[in-house]
């Protein structure tokens, strides 16, 4: 789809409720990018201006929480609703964007069950390309989120790079496959190819094995590409696959290095089922310093939910 779409929802109609006849902009340009312009009455309680964002398919409810108006961040049951895919916007999962000192603004990520998770890469990204939008930084910013500092830059239009945190250690388990934390803890698995892979039924399969159950793992399946490595990803929270996840791709990267150690391996081009990332890093010992995950961070387009439970 190239250029804008103009989408007119009826909120009788739409099981998302969002208010009669507002207009919702598709964009893919930041650009193109524009402030909800809902007149003032409409920012209640019961409402909700909202952001959608995907990068590489992986898909955000933002909201630009700097005032407040979200009605409650503990609120797991509203999260899941509005990720809901049926009954919601539909997404992978919510992001605010607050106030913090000493940085340009705090991200703050739930998972699509409504509970806060660990780091996403993806979403940091798309958060700096909504930050971006807001007007809020220039080409270069410095954020905090749950695992931290993290600073990123955008070096094209829709194109976001953002350095994620060191990674310590890795473990090799007897089998061959890999566990390290990337900002979340991921399951890396090398298999022949990933066409046909049952990701669902092998993912579930490790995230709820005695081991992992009960903190859960997120689980990426990796085979040899054309250029670098593909990466298929059961992201726990989500508890389905997901076209790409941010963390995922990174721990991937790093186990396919220590895989096949080569200096070329530390700036991998990596195919997800929702576009192309790329990782690169510096190894130094045991250590994996100056990470960075580059990837399309695209906004969707725009809109004001009601929220229909509020009272």
């Amino acid at each position: 789809m190239a250029g804008k779409e103009e989408v007119i929802i009826n909120h009788f109609q739409c099981t998302a409720t969002f208010f009669r006849h507002m207009k919702v902009q598709r964009t893919t340009r930041f650009k193109d990018t524009r402030r909800c312009s809902a007149p003032q009455h409409f920012y209640m309680t019961n409402s909700i201006p909202f952001f959608k964002y995907q990068g590489a398919g992986n898909d955000f409810v933002m909201v630009d929480n700097r005032t407040g108006i979200f009605p409650d961040a503990s609120d797991a049951k509203l999260i899941a609703h509005l990720c809901d895919r049926r009954f919601g916007i539909g997404a992978d999962g919510l992001i605010l964007l607050e106030e913090v000192p000493d940085f340009d603004f705090r991200m703050v990520y739930f998972n699509a069950d409504g509970r806060e998770g660990s780091m996403c890469g993806n979403g940091g990204r798309c958060t700096v390309a909504f930050a971006r939008a807001l007007g809020i930084i220039g080409e270069h910013c410095r954020f905090l989120a749950v695992d931290g500092p993290h600073e990123a830059s955008i070096s094209a239009p829709d194109w976001v790079e953002l350095k994620m945190a060191d990674v310590a250690s890795v473990t090799q388990l007897p089998n061959g496959d890999y566990v390290l934390n990337t900002g979340s803890p991921h399951y890396v698995q090398f298999v022949e190819q990933l066409d046909g892979w049952p990701v669902t039924e092998k993912g579930q399969a490790i995230r709820y094995s005695e081991a992992f159950r009960e903190q859960g793992i997120n689980v990426n399946f990796v085979a040899a590409a054309a250029e670098g490595i593909g990466v298929f990803t059961y992201e726990r929270g989500v508890e389905a696959e997901t076209l790409s996840c941010g963390t995922g791709v990174t721990a991937s990267a790093i186990a396919a290095y220590l895989k096949n150690p080569a200096p070329a391996a530390a700036n991998v081009p990596i195919t997800t089922k929702g576009g192309q990332l790329r990782v690169r890093f510096k190894p130094v010992g045991n250590r994996f310093e100056d990470v960075w995950l580059c990837g399309p961070a695209v906004q969707v387009f725009e809109g004001i939910f009601r929220n229909s439970t509020a009272a």
